[in-house]
């Protein structure tokens, strides 16, 4: 009878052992769920998806994670933070994805963030640039320590990129001195203006005008009056949800005798010379995305992303891939993919992407400066040539004016 016994309980304890082994397999095997919360109607969007898709299938190629296969699911966030916060509870609740790659307006995102930490999901933001966002990092720790910014630089650093290549290249080869600041009256450029401002007056500069408008303006005819009155030789832009197409076309067609350039979103995509019909030229912006040899991977990622997608990336793109690549690393790294082992890890970063190198600073923000992600600026030309004006290591052209200023 102890025998019998004996041999029911061996059997239990056998039996439990490969249902153990057999739960552990079954973890190992799941895949890794990664969720794409984008705004899929704009290029940024699109891009967002497609680079975190390529990424994916590289890291899927080469075996994995942990032996574990990376999936994607996507969801619209748009440009409504509503629609924002749907997005991200129906990938955190819904889809139970392991980890958020994605975001694009900055007050979208900021509507999401207190969604992302009841979730505890680990948030790699790749389109937003609010300073905003990671001082919530920096404020509250406990609680929104799952964000991370991988791209761009947060606007500030945007702003002095702006104001140390306008005080060189602008006012030491042009001698433009007086400038006019305007853009879409939103979060981010409402952070970014100050900062301007205090940058170009310290460079010496004049700001002769500072006026932000209605994302929704579509006749800007008034505002060039202004600056063509304020006596500005540069129109500093601040363009991401407005219409970059209907504004440079007017700018264009009026012939304002004012240069024009900053920070303009949808004047990076690669059809926007031939979308505005050629009206872009002698406008510069930044250059997030570029085919230069920023690091060993930018050029490899570029024609791998026009060979496959048939268009050039925008910003969001590099970010994205990187982003991807730092989450699976990280995860390599923590052994698993509880965010309690993961963050840690992910504070650890020193990685080596398409757009620079990346690492966080104790707000979870990127790294800025020439050791780490810098601010890069292209300008439309003849042709619908996109030179890279600045900085010089990467320069692959001057800066000019546009046909009708250059008399």
């Amino acid at each position: 009878m102890q025998s019998v016994r004996s041999s029911i309980i061996l059997l239990a304890i056998f039996l439990a052992g490969l249902m153990a082994i057999g739960s552990v397999s079954a973890q190992t095997s799941k895949a890794i769920r990664i969720g794409v919360p984008a705004a899929i109607q704009l290029r940024v969007g699109r891009d967002t998806v497609d680079a975190v898709r390529m990424a994916i299938e590289e890291i899927n190629a080469n075996g994995g994670v942990m032996g574990r296969q990376l999936e994607m699911v996507v969801a619209d966030e748009t440009e409504n933070p509503e629609q924002g916060i749907s997005a991200v509870r129906k990938l955190t609740a819904d889809e139970r994805v392991d980890v958020l790659i994605g975001g694009y307006a900055s007050g979208v995102v900021l509507a999401e963030m207190p969604h992302v930490a009841q979730s505890e999901t680990i948030y790699l933001g790749v389109g937003a640039a609010s300073p905003s966002i990671t001082a919530k990092v920096k404020s509250d720790y406990p609680s929104f320590k799952y964000f991370f910014r991988v791209s761009p630089v947060n606007s500030t650093h945007l702003a002095e990129g702006l104001v140390a290549f306008v005080s060189t290249n602008v006012a030491g080869n042009l001698k433009y001195t007086r400038v006019a600041i305007v853009g879409e009256n939103a979060k981010w450029a409402q952070e970014i203006v100050p900062t301007l401002k205090k940058g170009i007056t310290d460079a010496g500069l004049n700001v002769q005008m500072t006026e932000l408008f209605d994302p929704q303006t579509s006749d800007f005819s008034p505002l060039f009056s202004k600056a063509r009155e304020s006596g500005a030789q540069l129109m500093l832009v601040l363009l991401s949800h407005a219409s970059s197409d209907t504004f440079v076309k007017q700018w264009y067609d009026a012939r304002v005798p004012v240069l024009m350039g900053g920070i303009d979103t949808k004047a990076q995509d690669a059809d926007f010379f031939q979308r505005v019909g050629g009206k872009a030229i002698g406008e510069f912006t930044t250059a997030s995305a570029v085919r230069a040899p920023v690091t060993p991977k930018t050029i490899a990622f570029w024609d791998a992303f026009v060979k496959r997608y048939g268009r050039a990336p925008v910003y969001t793109a590099p970010g994205a891939y990187d982003a991807t690549f730092i989450y699976a690393a990280a995860v390599q790294r923590a052994h698993g993919t509880s965010p309690d082992v993961l963050i840690p890890q992910l504070e650890r970063t020193d990685y080596v992407g398409v757009a620079g190198r990346i690492a966080f600073d104790d707000a979870h923000d990127v790294r800025a400066g020439p050791d780490y992600v810098s601010v890069r600026f292209a300008q439309w030309q003849d042709n619908g040539a996109r030179v890279i004006v600045w900085p010089k290591a990467l320069q692959t052209g001057n800066l000019i004016v546009p046909p009708w200023m250059r008399r």
